[in-house]
């Protein structure tokens, strides 16, 4: 492993990607005064975070563009290719939020153009806020365009717990209205697009289950792309072993085995180091069985309590008397997305929703 620690994601936004912007911008705009815009958006700069430093652009270039929406938005379209595709480019579409609410149909057009460089889902959601059924009923028009990156906006902008964003209390209280957004998308090409339709109907598991279980039955299932985005859709309430979801992967019933063997291996791992998980167990059913595999680390907390994350293994069809061998290895070291702790880490066996059997290991740091 090595030693040097990846660069914080804030850097995406560091001093040579802001004067990349500034460059292209003045390349579009020549009287755009570079200098002005890199003394405005470097201020404060290594105390800001990821988000907070794409704010400081979009107040940047506002404050170094000639003022008018209408004009700004001209030039940073112009401007766009040039800055190019990724995360720094998420600025432009926040300029929009900043300073077109008041201009929704260029806003708008705006928007679906940003986003093939660098997505507005983050932007869009501020229209949402202000006015929900308008803005959805542009969205609806989004999930039909031929651009697979303004069809993934069409859903992932409305999603109502979308990270890193503010949640849609509206669509949290009622899914409804972004139904006909869902449905335009549930055999999408893209690849793209079907890992937002899957996301945005596993947000809406959280709080209304009974509306995407609802929703799903109603979609044909001999389309692999639909039923891949239903099986990603409903991960969540097969972990917490909901009947109805796992029943729509064809896991009906409680699984019928004989568990040979759940290890974990080694009992002590130091930080750093994998721990490998493994299961043996044979099918003593009478016909043959579907199975959804999941297994469960509890993860030490600083407080010391622990917290469940459960894992998608592996989905099987066994016939009777037949046996299944399971092996699978599991990284023990800090991303940025969890913090690793000392102590005794619970690891469980989960098949068709249900706990089947535990093991444990010891974490060293």
């Amino acid at each position: 492993m090595s030693d040097t620690a990846a660069p914080a994601l804030k850097e995406i936004f560091n001093r040579e990607k802001l004067q990349h912007i500034a460059d292209q911008t003045k390349a579009v705009h020549p009287p755009f005064d570079v200098s002005a815009f890199m003394a405005h958006a470097t201020t404060n700069l290594e105390a800001l975070g990821i988000m907070q430093r794409m704010r400081q652009v979009a107040t940047s270039l506002h404050a170094t563009l000639p003022g008018d929406y209408a004009r700004n938005i001209e030039i940073l379209t112009a401007a766009a290719p040039g800055i190019g595709n990724g995360f720094a480019s998420i600025s432009l579409p926040e300029y929009v939020a900043l300073y077109g609410l008041d201009d929704f149909d260029l806003s708008m057009q705006a928007l679906s153009y940003f986003t093939r460089f660098g997505s507005s889902e983050f932007a869009i959601r501020h229209f949402l806020q202000k006015d929900l059924n308008a803005t959805l009923a542009v969205m609806e028009t989004w999930s039909r365009h031929e651009n697979e990156h303004v069809r993934r906006l069409a859903s992932e902008g409305c999603r109502p717990r979308l990270p890193w964003s503010f949640q849609l209390k509206p669509l949290i209280d009622d899914p409804s209205p972004v139904t006909a957004i869902l449905d335009a998308m549930k055999a999408d090409e893209a690849l793209y697009v079907r890992k937002s339709v899957a996301n945005h109907l596993n947000d809406i598991t959280k709080d209304n289950p009974t509306f995407v279980l609802a929703l799903i039955d109603t979609w044909p299932k001999d389309n692999a792309h639909t039923r891949w985005i239903m099986r990603q859709a409903l991960r969540t309430l097969i972990k917490k072993g909901d009947a109805a979801a796992l029943a729509h992967l064809g896991a009906h019933e409680e699984a019928q085995i004989t568990l040979a063997a759940f290890q974990v291996s080694p009992e002590t791992v130091t930080l750093g180091n994998p721990v490998r998980i493994s299961a043996s167990f044979t099918s003593t059913a009478k016909s043959p069985q579907k199975l959804v595999i999941d297994y469960a680390v509890h993860y030490v907390k600083k407080s010391g309590d622990a917290s469940a994350k459960v894992f998608k293994w592996k989905e099987v069809e066994l016939q009777p008397g037949e046996t299944c061998a399971l092996s699978i290895s599991r990284a023990m070291r800090d991303f940025t997305t969890r913090k690793h702790y000392a102590g005794i880490h619970k690891v469980e066996l989960m098949i068709n929703g249900r706990l089947m059997a535990e093991s444990a290991f010891e974490l060293l740091i």
